[in-house]
C-alpha cells in the first residue's frame, strides 16, 4: 500500500523544525515516522542519519547511511558520511574505502574541493596510502598549488622507494623539482636518493589520532572471545573508559563548525574560571591521552598510567581517566594511588560498579576487611539493582542498607573474607548478569511487591528486625498516628543507627507533622551521608525533596547540581542551574544570576549536553545585560545568538537597535543588510518588509532604514508606499540641510514614474537651484 504524501510531509516538516531547534531526539522520532510512509525516501533517511549522528548514536547512523548508499549508489554524500562514522567507530579500513569511493564520485561531478577533502581524510587515517597521495599530487599540480603538490609527489616517492621501485622514485623526485626547482624538500630527497638513504615517510596530518586510537581499542579485546560471553564488570568499564578517552581526542581535534561555535562562546564566558583547556594544554592532553591508549593496547600498562597522570596534570579531569588510572595503579600494586583515583570514578554511573569491585579488592589486600565487605556489598547492591525491573531498583538498594551496616561492624574476619570471596566470584565473571538472574531464582518469594536482596544468598544478615520496624512505622503513619510512628522510628534506630532509609522515613514523618525546618535538616544530613557513601542517586532524590520544601535553599540546589554533574546527568544539572539563576533574578541579584547562567553555559560546552541549551542560556544572559544597560556585552551575546540562530528576528532587531543606540551606524546597517540578504535567500520578502516596518516604529529618524524599506516596497510592487517612504526621507534630509541626499531621494522617486512626476521635477529644480 503506497504511503500518504501529506502525512509524510507533515512528519518531515516536524523533523526539520526540531532539527532547526537542535532538538535531535524529537527530530529523529519525526523522521522515523516519515519513513513509515516511504521507507526508502533518501531525504528522510539522510535527515534521520544526521539526527542520529548529532545524538552520538554512531552505529545506528552508520546503518542508515549504508542504506542511503545502496538506494543512491552514485551519490557521494552518503559515502562521505559512512567514512566519517566509520572513522569515529574505529573502523579505519571502512573509513578509507568509503572516503576513496566518495572522492572519485566527487571528482566525476567536478567537485574538486570535496574530492581533495576525502583524499586528505584517507591520508590522515593511513599515511601510507599511495593512491590517495597520488591523486592529491596530480590535483594540486593541476590547480597550481606548488607546495602541496611537491609534498604529495615526495610522499609517493617515499612509499615507492620502500616498495623497491627506485626508478619511479627518481622520476617523482624529478617531477617535484620541475614544479619547484628551489624546493629544499625536493633537493633533500634527491640527495638522500643519490646517497642510498631512505626518504622521510609521509607525515600523518592532525586529526588522525582519535580514529587510530579508537581502532586500537576495538581490537583490544581478544577476537577469539565468543560474543555471548561478554566481559566482567571491570573489563566492561575499562573498555568504556578507553572509548571515552578516544572520543576526547576527536573533541580536541575537532575543526567542525560546531567546535568553532564552542570556541566562539568562550569570549562570552570570559572571566568565569577554567572554561576549557588552553591550546598548549589541549596539545599536551591529546598527546598524553593518545600515548596512554596506544601503550595500554600494547599491554604497556605502567607507561599508560604515566601518560594518564600527565594528561591529568595538563588539566584533563574526567571519570573515565580516573577509573582507567585507578585500575592500572591497582594492577601494579600501587594501592594508595589506585584508591585515590577510584574514589572519583565511583561517583559516575558508568564506572560505579567496577570501581566498587576494585575498591573491595584493594581493601582486602590492605587487610581492611570491614571496608572491603562494605565495598563488595555496595557492588552487589548496584549489580542487583541492574537485573531487577527498573521500578524496583531503588527499593532493592534500600534493602541492602541494614545488611551493609551490619557488616561494617562485623568482628569475625573469616566471615568477612568469605563474604568478599563469594561476591567476587559472583560478579567478577563475563556472565555476571546471567549468574545474578539465576541466583535470584533461588531466593524465597518475598511478601509484597519488593523482591528480597541478593545479599541473602551470600550472607544471613540480621536485618529482619529493622524491616519489621519499618513496616510498623508505615502502618502507624497511615493510621495518622504520627507521634507513635516517630517513637517506633527512634526505637528502630537502636538496631540500625546508620540505616539511611530509616532516617529518610523520619524526615517524611516530620513533613507530615508540618515540621518543615526539621525535615529539611534531616534530608540534608541523609543526602550528605549518601553522597559520602558514593550513592549520588539517593543523594539527588533527597536534595530534590529539600528544594521542594524550600525552593530558596541555594546551598541545597548547589549540592544537587554537584551530584547531577558527578553522575553525568548534565542536562538535569543545567536545568537546576537555570532554576537557580531564575531565583537570583527574582531576588534582583542580577550579577549572581548572570554568573550562574555563565557557569551553566560553560557546563554545556564541556559536556555532551544538548547544544540547544546554548541559545536558551545566551538569551537569558542578553536580557540581564540589557537590564543593566551593559550594551556592549549585550551586543556580543546577541552576535553569538545570531550565529547560532540566524533566523531569529528579535535577535536581529536587537543587534540593529543596539548598534544604533551606540552610534555605530555602519555596523547597524551592515547587520541589517546581512539579515535582509538572509531573508531574501530564503524567499521571505514579506518578513523583510515587516522587520523594517517594526524598526521604523522606534527609529523613524533614520533615513537609511526608510530607503531600504522603499526598495523592498518597490520590489514587492507597492510603488505608492515606496514613494511615501522616499518623500519622508527627502523632507527629513532637506530639514537637516542635506540637499544632495534630498536630490538623490527625488531622483529615486522619479525613476518609479510617479503620476505627479512634473511636480517632483519642479521640486528637483528648486532644490538644485537653491
Amino acid at each position: 500500500m503506497p504511503g500518504r504524501e501529506d502525512v509524510f510531509q507533515k512528519y518531515m516538516n516536524d523533523g526539520h523544525s526540531a532539527a532547526w531547534d537542535q532538538q535531535w531526539e524529537k527530530a529523529a522520532v519525526s523522521y522515523r515516522a516519515a519513513l513509515e510512509e516511504f521507507p526508502d525516501n533518501p531525504k528522510a533517511l539522510n535527515n534521520l542519519g544526521l539526527a542520529l549522528h548529532q545524538l552520538s548514536r554512531f552505529d545506528e547512523a552508520l546503518d542508515i547511511y549504508k542504506r542511503v548508499s545502496q538506494l543512491s549508489p552514485e551519490e557521494p554524500v552518503a559515502l562521505e558520511r559512512i567514512a566519517q562514522l566509520s572513522e569515529r567507530l574505529g573502523d579505519l579500513k571502512g573509513a578509507v574505502d568509503s572516503a576513496m569511493r566518495a572522492a572519485e564520485m566527487y571528482l566525476n561531478q567536478r567537485d574538486v574541493d570535496k574530492a581533495v577533502e576525502n583524499w586528505v581524510r584517507v591520508t590522515t587515517l593511513n599515511s601510507d596510502h599511495i593512491m590517495a597521495h597520488s591523486r592529491l599530487a596530480l590535483i594540486h599540480e593541476k590547480l597550481g598549488h606548488i607546495k602541496p603538490a611537491v609534498a604529495e609527489f615526495l610522499a609517493v616517492a617515499s612509499l615507492l622507494q620502500r616498495a623497491g621501485n627506485f626508478e619511479k622514485t627518481a622520476e617523482l623526485i624529478n617531477k617535484a623539482l620541475s614544479i619547484s626547482p628551489e624546493s629544499p624538500e625536493a633537493k633533500q630527497a634527491q640527495a638522500l636518493l643519490k646517497s642510498g638513504q631512505l626518504l622521510p615517510k609521509p607525515v600523518r596530518q592532525k586529526g588522525g589520532t582519535g580514529p587510530i586510537r579508537m581502532a586500537q581499542i576495538k581490537e583490544l579485546e581478544s577476537p577469539t572471545r565468543p560474543i555471548s560471553s561478554g566481559l566482567d564488570p571491570v573489563a566492561e568499564a575499562r573498555q568504556k573508559a578507553l572509548t571515552r578517552l578516544a572520543e576526547a581526542l576527536f573533541e580536541y581535534n575537532d575543526e567542525s563548525p560546531a567546535a568553532q561555535e564552542r570556541r566562539g562562546l568562550q569570549a562570552i564566558m570570559k572571566g568565569t574560571g577554567q572554561l576549557s583547556l588552553q591550546q598548549a594544554e589541549q596539545t599536551k592532553v591529546v598527546m598524553h591521552l593518545g600515548q596512554a591508549i596506544d601503550s595500554q593496547t600494547k599491554n604497556q600498562e605502567l607507561q599508560a598510567a604515566e601518560e594518564l597522570e600527565k594528561a591529568l596534570e595538563a588539566g584533563f579531569k574526567h571519570p573515565s581517566l580516573y577509573f582507567d588510572l585507578g585500575m592500572l595503579r591497582f594492577k601494579s600494586e600501587r594501592l594508595e594511588s589506585a584508591l585515590r583515583h577510584l574514589q572519583y570514578s565511583v561517583k559516575h554511573t558508568d564506572f560505579a560498579l567496577a570501581s566498587r569491585l576494585l575498591l573491595g579488592q584493594i581493601m582486602v589486600r590492605m587487610a581492611r576487611y570491614n571496608e572491603a565487605a562494605v565495598e563488595y556489598l555496595e557492588a552487589l547492591k548496584l549489580a542487583d539493582s541492574y537485573v531487577v525491573p527498573a521500578d524496583l531498583s531503588d527499593e532493592i538498594r534500600q534493602l541492602y542498607e541494614p545488611i551493609i551496616e551490619a557488616q561494617s561492624v562485623q568482628k569475625d574476619e573469616s566471615a568477612l573474607k568469605v563474604l568478599c570471596e563469594n561476591i567476587h566470584k559472583m560478579l567478577m565473571r563475563p556472565d555476571w548478569r546471567e549468574t545474578l538472574v539465576k541466583a535470584r531464582e533461588q531466593l524465597p518469594k518475598a511478601e509484597g511487591e519488593v523482591p528480597l536482596p541478593l545479599a541473602e544468598v551470600v550472607i544471613q544478615a540480621q536485618s529482619s528486625q529493622v524491616l519489621e520496624s519499618i513496616n510498623q512505622i508505615h502502618t502507624l503513619a497511615r493510621q495518622g498516628r504520627l507521634r507513635s510512628a516517630m517513637d517506633a522510628a527512634f526505637e528502630a534506630l537502636a538496631f540500625a543507627p546508620q540505616y539511611l532509609p530509616l532516617h529518610t522515613l523520619m524526615g517524611d514523618l516530620l513533613v507530615q507533622e508540618g515540621r518543615a525546618p526539621e525535615a529539611i535538616a534531616k534530608f540534608t544530613t541523609v543526602a550528605q551521608a549518601y553522597s559520602v557513601r558514593g550513592e549520588p542517586n539517593q543523594a539527588t532524590k533527597l536534595l530534590r525533596r529539600v528544594i521542594e520544601l524550600a525552593p530558596m535553599d541555594l546551598a541545597a540546589r548547589s549540592r544537587l547540581i554537584e551530584q547531577l554533574t558527578a553522575r553525568g546527568q548534565v542536562d538535569n544539572a543545567i536545568n537546576e542551574y537555570l532554576d537557580l539563576a531564575d531565583i537570583y533574578y527574582r531576588l534582583a541579584e542580577l550579577d549572581m544570576a548572570r554568573k550562574t547562567y555563565t557557569t551553566a553555559l560553560r557546563l554545556v560546552q564541556q559536556s555532551s549536553a544538548d547544544r540547544s541549551w546554548n541559545v536558551h542560556i545566551l538569551q537569558r544572559m542578553a536580557d540581564i545585560d540589557m537590564q543593566r544597560l551593559d550594551w556592549k556585552q549585550a551586543l556580543r551575546v546577541f552576535e553569538q545568538i545570531r550565529t547560532l540562530r540566524p533566523e531569529d528576528k528579535t535577535v536581529r532587531q536587537n543587534l540593529v537597535e543596539l548598534n544604533l543606540r551606540m552610534a555605530r551606524s555602519e555596523q547597524a546597517f551592515a547587520e541589517l543588510e546581512n539579515y535582509l540578504t538572509y531573508l531574501e535567500s530564503n524567499r521571505q520578502g514579506a518578513e523583510a518588509i515587516s522587520f523594517l516596518e517594526d524598526l521604523l516604529i522606534e527609529h523613524g529618524d533614520q533615513p537609511a532604514l526608510r530607503r531600504a524599506l522603499a526598495g523592498l516596497y518597490q520590489q514587492a510592487g507597492r510603488t505608492a508606499d515606496a514613494i511615501s517612504q522616499l518623500n519622508t526621507v527627502g523632507e527629513s534630509l532637506l530639514g537637516k540641510g542635506d540637499k544632495d541626499g534630498a536630490i538623490a531621494a527625488i531622483n529615486q522617486i522619479l525613476m518609479m514614474n510617479p503620476p505627479n512626476a512634473d511636480a517632483y521635477r519642479k521640486l528637483l529644480a528648486q532644490v538644485g537651484g537653491g
